[in-house]
């Protein structure tokens, strides 16, 4: 085991407002969507992705973004994301006046590019540099995710060098972070390894973020070698929802409720309250009227609080 592991916290970063709602078939309100940020605060999250600014035809869950940030709680001590995909897209997200990082998208494989949003892998590339800097230019933040950085629903396996050259052009923009993306959940925890420590030697000093699904089971493994790797920033979802409308088969996030358990059962802190994590899953499950992927949600944490035992026990 490296010593990049032995770190005592690791930031969060809570997705669920839009990647874990996104691709519902299920309307969830704007009132629902705010409800759940303010759960996510509640808890301690501190970084929040809370909204896409795409075209509501192709993402029909996200066509509230404006509304959503006009409800957005006034907290200083909190960094409000929006995902962008276009000049238009971080507009408007800059004009709500409400989003404090941008948060771009390039693409690993020329085929989903085009899919997701109808540029070729390079001409997405050149699309988040340039809206990292309307970014900076607006007295903001950017950072960039690579999806597909694992495997790609269309054209299977992603070269390792293909991501890390993209990694370095996206440097020269100077984003906050660059996320290596487990879109479809086909990672396994040796690939991270290598992908991270790859990619971090190239974009240094600027730091990995990842963002896993666990779409076959190995999501929560991934964020283990990833912060073994080095990584201090993960993406989770409440829930464990999650998934993309344009590839196939991308099942839900790696909840925050697990990586949290996990994570603070090793010693590292998240900063963030697993009881309250719990709480806002059941109710999360009655506003999806579903159940959902997260087992610590449904299992509970452990030990106990006193409280829990004696109220289950009355």
């Amino acid at each position: 085991m490296t010593d990049k592991l032995y770190t005592s916290v690791i930031e969060m970063v809570e997705v669920g407002p839009r990647d874990g709602l996104q691709n519902e078939s299920v309307h969830v309100s704007t009132a629902n969507k705010l409800d759940l940020i303010k759960r996510a605060i509640a808890a301690g999250s501190r970084r929040i992705e809370v909204t896409s600014f795409v075209s509501p035809k192709a993402v029909p869950q996200m066509a509230d973004a404006d509304a959503v940030c006009a409800g957005l709680p006034q907290r200083d001590d909190v960094t409000y994301i929006g995902l962008v995909l276009n000049d238009r897209g971080a507009t408007r997200a800059l004009a709500t006046g409400r989003i404090d990082q941008l948060g771009a998208v390039c693409v690993a494989t020329d085929t989903f590019a085009q899919k997701n949003q109808r540029q070729t892998s390079d001409q997405s590339v050149a699309v988040a540099q340039e809206l990292v800097a309307m970014a900076q230019a607006a007295g903001k933040t950017g950072q960039v995710t690579i999806g597909a950085s694992f495997g790609c629903p269309f054209e299977g396996e992603v070269p390792e060098e293909r991501v890390v050259a993209m990694a370095e052009q996206l440097a020269q923009a100077n984003p906050v972070e660059i996320a290596l993306a487990d879109t479809i959940g086909v990672g396994n925890p040796a690939h991270v390894t290598r992908l991270v420590n790859a990619v971090a030697e190239v974009i240094a000093p600027i730091p990995v973020r990842v963002h896993f699904h666990n779409t076959r089971g190995t999501g929560l493994a991934n964020v283990w070698a990833a912060v073994a790797a080095g990584v201090r920033t993960v993406d989770a979802s409440i829930g464990g929802l999650g998934g993309c409308p344009f590839a196939p088969g991308a099942a839900g996030n790696v909840a925050t409720e697990d990586v949290v358990y996990m994570l603070e059962r090793a010693g590292i802190s998240t900063g963030l309250d697993i009881e309250q994590l719990i709480d806002t899953h059941r109710w999360l499950t009655g506003v999806m009227d579903k159940q959902l992927p997260a087992l610590v949600g449904r299992a509970g944490g452990f030990p106990k609080p006193a409280a829990t035992i004696e109220k289950e026990h009355a």
